[in-house]
C-alpha cells in the first residue's frame, strides 16, 4: 500500500511539473467558456449605415417594446412619439438614443455565422388519416422545467427540462426515444402530417403553419423543448461522407433524405432535441422566444447570453451564396439551440416556400454591433 501510495504521489508531481505531457491522473482540461467584448464604435463607422433605411427597423423594434427589459424601457418611449414613415426621425433615434457597441467573441473574434430562418407552411390534418401519419406535439404534460435563476444567478440563462422518476429529476425523453415510444408517447396532438423531414424542419424552425385539406391554416408557435442539445443533421451527413459541405443546405438534405429513407431516421436521431408547440391565433404572424410576432427581415433570432431580447442589432453580412451585401439594423427577438455565440445570428426571412429558399441556403460569415442605450451599464455576460 505505502508503495502505490508512493507511485500515486509521483505521478500526481509530475503532472503538476509537466502539463503539457499526457497524464492518465489529471483530468482533462474544461474549455473555457466563451466570453463577449463590447468595443464602442460611432455610427459612422459601420458599414453601410448611412445607406440603410432605418424607419422600418424602428417598427420592428417598437413591436419588441412590450416585453422589453427595463434597460430598453426608457429607448422605447422615445420610440412612440417618432411619427411614422419619417426615415430622418427614425435615424435621429437611433443615433441620439443609441452607442453602437461591435461584438467580439473570445473564439470567433469579431466575425461570425449568419444563418437564415423562416417561418414554413405543411400540408396536414387535424386527424391521423393514411397519407398523415406524424404528429405534431404540444408540451407532454411530464415535462418538468427547473429554472435555478432564483438561487444561482449566474446560470439565470440557463433552465434544465426533465421528468420525474420517483423523486428524482431525470433528463426528459430524446428524440429517438419519443419516436420509439409511439402511441405511447403521452403528449397533446395539435395536427398530423405526411413528411416527417417536413416536420423536423418545421421543430428547427421554431414556428410554421399546418394547411388543411379545407385551405384553414393551424398556426404553430413555439412552446417548450425536451431539453437536449442540438445537433447539426447537415454536419453529421457531412462528416458521414453522404454530403458535401456545399450540399448541406435545407434543400440539400431533403433531396438525400428522399434519396435514402432507410437512413432517414437514424440521421434525424442524431438531433436529440426535440420540440414541442402550441396553437397560437395571433393574426400577426410568426411569434419569436421574446413573445412578439417577428418582422421578416427584420427579426433575428441571437443568443440571450450576450444579446438581451429587444435589442437593436447591426448586421452586415451577404445575401445567401452571394457576395452581395446584406445590411440591416434587425431586432434581436428570437432564440434558437443552434443559435450559439457572441457574433452569431439567425435572419428571419418570413413565411412560406420563397421565404423558405433563402434560408436554407444561408450560411454566411458576417458581424454584429449591439446598439445600447446610452447612459446605461453594458449586459452582463458571466
Amino acid at each position: 500500500m505505502t508503495r502505490l501510495i508512493g507511485l500515486l504521489a509521483i505521478l500526481l508531481s509530475a503532472c503538476a511539473q509537466v502539463p503539457e505531457k499526457p497524464c492518465p491522473v489529471c483530468p482533462p482540461p474544461k474549455p473555457a467558456a466563451e466570453r463577449a467584448q463590447y468595443v464602442e464604435a460611432a455610427f459612422a463607422a459601420l458599414p453601410g449605415w448611412e445607406a440603410t433605411r432605418l424607419e422600418p427597423s424602428l417598427r420592428a423594434f417598437l413591436s419588441g417594446c412590450p416585453r422589453a427589459p427595463a434597460t430598453l424601457l426608457g429607448a422605447c418611449g422615445i420610440a412612440t412619439t417618432i411619427p411614422l414613415g419619417d426615415e430622418a426621425a427614425a435615424r435621429q433615434f437611433f443615433e441620439s438614443t443609441f452607442v453602437p457597441y461591435a461584438l467580439v467573441s473570445s473564439e470567433s473574434g469579431d466575425s461570425g455565422t449568419i444563418t437564415g430562418y423562416y417561418e414554413p407552411i405543411l400540408r396536414g390534418s387535424r386527424t391521423r388519416d393514411e397519407t398523415n401519419r406524424f404528429p405534431v406535439y404540444g408540451v407532454p404534460d411530464d415535462l418538468v422545467v427547473v429554472d435555478l435563476a432564483p438561487i444561482a444567478p449566474e446560470v439565470r440563462n440557463l433552465r434544465l427540462r426533465g421528468r420525474l422518476d420517483g423523486r428524482r429529476v431525470v433528463p426528459y425523453y430524446s428524440r429517438a426515444e419519443i419516436e420509439a415510444r409511439g402511441e405511447n408517447f403521452r403528449a397533446p396532438i395539435l395536427g398530423w402530417t405526411a413528411d416527417p423531414v417536413e416536420l423536423f424542419f418545421l421543430q428547427i424552425q421554431g414556428s410554421g403553419q399546418l394547411e388543411l385539406d379545407n385551405g384553414e391554416r393551424i398556426r404553430l408557435s413555439f412552446a417548450d423543448q425536451n431539453g437536449h442539445p442540438y445537433r447539426s443533421l447537415g454536419r453529421y451527413l457531412i462528416e458521414r461522407g453522404e454530403m458535401t459541405l456545399e450540399q448541406a443546405s435545407m434543400q440539400g438534405i431533403k433531396a438525400w433524405a428522399a434519396l435514402n429513407p432507410d437512413k432517414l431516421q437514424d440521421a434525424l436521431n442524431v438531433n436529440a432535441s426535440y420540440v414541442f408547440f402550441r396553437e397560437s391565433a395571433d393574426p400577426r404572424g410568426a411569434s419569436g422566444a421574446l413573445g412578439v410576432p417577428l418582422t421578416p427581415q427584420y427579426s433575428l433570432a441571437v443568443d440571450r447570453r450576450f444579446i438581451p431580447l429587444g435589442a437593436p442589432v447591426f448586421l452586415a453580412t451577404t445575401h445567401p451564396l452571394s457576395d452581395q451585401p446584406l445590411i440591416r439594423l434587425a431586432a434581436a427577438q428570437d432564440t434558437g439551440g443552434a443559435i450559439r455565440g457572441a457574433v452569431r445570428a439567425d435572419f428571419f426571412w418570413g413565411t412560406g416556400p420563397e421565404a423558405g429558399a433563402q434560408a436554407g441556403r444561408m450560411r454566411q460569415s458576417g458581424k454584429m454591433w449591439l446598439l445600447w442605450p446610452r447612459g446605461e451599464p453594458l449586459p452582463r455576460t458571466d
